[in-house]
Order: C-alpha cells, then sequence, then structure tokens
C-alpha cells in the first residue's frame, strides 16, 4: 500500500443508544443524530408519541470536542432531541437536509443529493462530506415525504482516509445500490436499523433497515465493517440486536458486524 492509499485501519466508533455515535475520522471529531434525554415520551410533528425506554450510555458532557454533527434530520425527536437540540449551539458545523439547514440557523449547512463540502484538517488536507440520497419509508420519495420529511445520508472520504457511509435513517436498498455504484467498497458502514413501524404509517412497513435489509446494504456496500445504530433505546424500534446477529450470521457477514 502507497503512504497515499486509503488505510485499512478501523477507528473506534462510540455508541450511545438509539442514532447517537461518535467517531473521529481525518482529525475530525463526528457526532450523529444527537439524543441524550431522559425516557419518557416525546411527541414527534404531526404524528405519534414516542417512547423512548433507556437512558443514553452518556450525556453530552462526555463528548469532548466535536467538529461536525451528521443530522439525518431534525424533525423527530429519535433523531434530534432536545438536549441534541440544544448542544447544536456549541458545534461548528452541523450537516442536515437542506430544508434542515433552513431550519436550525447559521452553524448548519443543508445538504442536496450528492452534494459535497470539504472541511479542513487539523493537520493539513481535506476530509469531503457528500451528502447521498435516503429515504424514510417506503415508496416514491413524493409519497415518503410528504409524511415523514426529508433525510439525508453521508459519505466520508479523504487522501489516504477509509471510505465511511453513515446511512441516515434510510429504508431504501435501491438507494444503497446508488451509492454504491459510486462509492464502494465502504471499509465501515453506520447502518441506521431496527425496523421502527407504527400501525398507521405505510401499513406498517420499516420506515428504516430492517434486519436482514441491512445485512443487504452492507453485502451491496462491500462494507468491511458495519456498525449499527438507531436499533435500541425506543419502542418503535422493532428489531434489535439479536435480530441484526441472526441477519448478518444468515447472510455469511458475521465477522463484519461491530456492536460494542
Amino acid at each position: 500500500m502507497s503512504a497515499t492509499g486509503p488505510t485499512s485501519e478501523q477507528f473506534p466508533v462510540r455508541l450511545f443508544g438509539g442514532p447517537t455515535a461518535l467517531f473521529e475520522y481525518g482529525g475530525l471529531r463526528f457526532l450523529t443524530d444527537p439524543t441524550f434525554d431522559a425516557p419518557g415520551d416525546y411527541p414527534a410533528p404531526d404524528g405519534p408519541l414516542l417512547a423512548k425506554t433507556a437512558p443514553s450510555s452518556g450525556s453530552p458532557a462526555d463528548l469532548g470536542g466535536v467538529d461536525v454533527v451528521l443530522l439525518s434530520h431534525d424533525e423527530h425527536p429519535d433523531n434530534l432531541d432536545n438536549s441534541g437540540r440544544a448542544l447544536l449551539a456549541d458545534i461548528p458545523l452541523t450537516l442536515t437536509t437542506p430544508g434542515g439547514g433552513q431550519r436550525l440557523g447559521v452553524r448548519a449547512k443543508g445538504l442536496a443529493d450528492w452534494e459535497s463540502i470539504e472541511l479542513d484538517r487539523p493537520g493539513g488536507g481535506t476530509v469531503t462530506v457528500t451528502g447521498v440520497p435516503a429515504l424514510h419509508g417506503p415508496g416514491t420519495r413524493e409519497e415518503v415525504e410528504t409524511i415523514l420529511g426529508q433525510v439525508v445520508g453521508f459519505v466520508l472520504t479523504g487522501e489516504g482516509l477509509p471510505t465511511v457511509y453513515v446511512s441516515g435513517d434510510n429504508a431504501s436498498l435501491a438507494l444503497v445500490e446508488r451509492i454504491a455504484e459510486r462509492f464502494a467498497p465502504v471499509e465501515t458502514a453506520i447502518l441506521f436499523a431496527g425496523a421502527p413501524r407504527f400501525p398507521m404509517i405505510f401499513d406498517g412497513e420499516p420506515i428504516v433497515l430492517d434486519s436482514a435489509q441491512a445485512a443487504e446494504a452492507a453485502r451491496i456496500l462491500g462494507a468491511r465493517r458495519v456498525v449499527p445504530v438507531h436499533y435500541d433505546s425506543w419502542a418503535h424500534f422493532t428489531e434489535g440486536r439479536d435480530e441484526l446477529v441472526a441477519a448478518f450470521t444468515a447472510a455469511g457477514l458475521a465477522d463484519r458486524l461491530r456492536m460494542d
């Protein structure tokens, strides 16, 4: 491997429960969908109460410095809660949907599909973050976004760095295939899973990947490591650790799964 080729070293990812994960990449510290509120019921706009069933494994005080929040969307409390929203005021940059970028103010930037931003690395060089398509439910974009709004995923790249995919609240394997066409193989895929369902929305079909779909997404992406998030701590997540392990084992991908 040349000195400028991509490294295969797997950086640590700290999980806080729900969709929230912290990792360092290219000398920058990234946080996904910050949720630190206590267990309880939280209203979703124009939707049902969402029940948080377990506390986060840490608090905002445990994060240390965060340079960038990768926020799949700002409208649902299981992706951005009260504590997470307060945290954004102290973080230099939040990348999110175009609509979220307008709602969240001057420290936020919305990324359209395939739009990229270059971030300066502390030791020189840049990290490129590309917004990639995501769909928060089954059906066409128009059908889904009318009910549940926009979501966005992210791909991180940089010279000498592994390719990282953060799916956000995506339910579409067809979109994963489009992302793989541009970026596969992926070193690390942080996949939002959990098969969340509501009987009154899309006839109870999952609005984010179920466990079998997460395993298929890993195969499509050629991911060397998969870190699932968004599968615990909320009552509407219908599949958890056991289902993920079973699905990845059935797909012959258990060695790629990292859940601790």
